[in-house]
């Protein structure tokens, strides 16, 4: 494959001549590192095969765009050809210009140490180590064939970055860093990570279930003070084991039709949250662990769900025509009036205060965001 025209062309969309990025986008065969994905169909997961059509494969892999390589524990490499594939992504190769903002974001001056967590296809590793060389790369990945496959895939295109089998997670992180930069969602800040961090080193990592960016320095007491960030991102969740634990699909079946305890009118209509990033990041502080579905009904009814695992559930339906949405809700928290809330905060304020907050983390790893008089801890 003529790779090096479509690894130009991807450079100029997502970078500019003259960052720190632009070189290392051009110089990366993408292609080498992601030789079979998944795309949705009908009946699941349908494994597409790279080398078996160079069109298809330069056209995915060098536009600005996620490839999913795992649904459950089965990765595309490992998949059955036509036998679709169920079950939820586990692992991808994420969009070029989130992990260019993310590696922007971490501040790899040369000579930084660098932890890149979630070693996934090895394309954020192999862009560290254009900019800073193999020496000063650690990529690290709780799947030990995500992490044999990419130090063999970087090996043969010259990198060679210390490729390392264990947990995000983890109390302990094996040696020092001067960034840490995440390529997978938190749902807090470790305190391994703090520890990992030589003295004013930096972390860069998004929290799991919203769309923020955290970013901050180490201070002497070996916590770490910083920002959500104004630009946003979003990764798979961190997992310590083949997959995910399981939706919530039995809360899910109540939902469905049941009356619930109370039946009121929002005056708000029906919205996507998972598409209204801001609201999705807020509504996710207040109630971790929250999940969210979506359906229209052949009138064009708007309908939408909310659950949690302490057994809450929310649904509202919005038909054509109306500006408001009817609600039904049980449970031990009332999902529907925390969205609400945050909708009337937004109407109070004009925004709200996610991005853009202060950052302060002990050295215990608790997290507080802070903005304009609101507070969230993790």
């Amino acid at each position: 494959m003529d790779w090096k025209s479509h690894a130009a062309a991807l450079a100029d969309t997502i970078a500019h001549p003259g960052s720190d990025w632009w070189a290392p986008v051009r110089e990366t065969p993408r292609h080498s590192l992601v030789e079979r994905w998944f795309t949705p169909g009908r009946d699941g997961w349908n494994t597409v095969d790279g080398p078996a059509d160079e069109r298809v494969w330069a056209a995915a892999a060098y536009s600005d765009t996620t490839l999913v390589t795992r649904i459950g524990p089965v990765h595309a490499d490992h998949a059955i050809p036509g036998k679709p594939v169920t079950g939820h992504p586990t692992s991808s190769s994420t969009l070029p210009s989130l992990v260019v903002t993310m590696l922007r974001h971490g501040r790899l001056t040369p000579g930084v140490r660098l932890l890149d967590l979630a070693t996934g296809s090895g394309y954020s590793a192999a862009l560290a180590c254009r900019r800073l060389g193999d020496h000063l790369v650690t990529t690290l990945d709780v799947d030990p064939y995500l992490t044999r496959a990419a130090a063999e895939r970087l090996d043969r295109i010259g990198l060679h970055p210390a490729a390392v089998t264990g947990d995000a997670g983890a109390d302990e992180l094996s040696g020092t860093f001067d960034r840490i930069v995440s390529m997978v969602a938190m749902p807090r800040i470790p305190a391994s990570w703090l520890s990992a961090l030589a003295p004013g080193g930096r972390l860069v990592t998004t929290i799991a279930g919203t769309g923020l960016i955290v970013t901050a320095d180490k201070t002497e007491d070996g916590g770490a003070r910083g920002r959500v960030e104004w630009d946003r991102g979003s990764f798979m969740a961190t997992r310590s084991g083949d997959d995910y634990p399981p939706a919530l699909n039995e809360v899910f079946a109540q939902a469905v039709d049941q009356e619930g305890d109370d039946v009121t009118r929002s005056p708000f209509p029906v919205l996507d949250v998972m598409q209204a990033w801001e609201v999705w990041s807020m509504l996710s502080l207040r109630v971790p662990g929250i999940e969210h579905r979506t359906g229209t009904g052949d009138d064009g009814t708007r309908m939408t769900w909310m659950l949690h695992a302490d057994g809450s559930w929310a649904r509202a339906y919005t038909r054509p025509g109306e500006q408001t949405a009817t609600v039904h809700q049980t449970g031990p928290r009332r999902l529907y009036d925390e969205l609400d809330d945050i909708r009337w905060w937004w109407l109070r304020h004009g925004e709200l205060p996610v991005h853009g907050a202060k950052a302060t983390i002990t050295p215990d790893g608790t997290t507080t965001l802070s903005r304009g008089g609101w507070t969230a801890t993790l």
